[in-house]
């Protein structure tokens, strides 16, 4: 992969990386602890933010994961083995990188 391309994708990545922080500040509100006081929330409205609850922390492990997938990408940039599959050592089409800088397999190795 020439520079230019190296420069594009490393770019991606970390806006990529920005959009997750922001993302992440979001969510703060939506994962706190859910007050288990019945005078002040009735029990299906504490049902309904358990749930919201819940839903919040997977939608942040998910990022958690994401972001973790960017960072090993940035890593396979400064190692100059960005864009290599991990399978067979074909380049990944450019198309599918910018779709998804974390992709570590050419089509071919990951149709099996």
């Amino acid at each position: 992969m020439n520079p230019p391309d190296i420069h594009e994708f490393s770019d991606l990545i970390r806006q990529r990386l920005e959009e997750l922080t922001n993302e992440d500040q979001l969510g703060v509100g939506a994962q706190k602890v859910v007050e288990l006081d019945q005078q002040s929330v009735g029990r299906l409205s504490r049902m309904d933010a358990l749930q919201s609850q819940a839903m919040a922390q997977a939608q942040q492990r998910r990022r958690d994961g994401q972001r973790l997938a960017l960072r090993q990408a940035l890593r396979r940039i400064k190692e100059g083995e960005f864009g290599d599959c991990i399978d067979c050592g074909e380049a990944i089409d450019a198309a599918r990188l910018r779709a998804n800088p974390t992709l570590l397999r050419c089509m071919s190795c990951a149709a099996g």
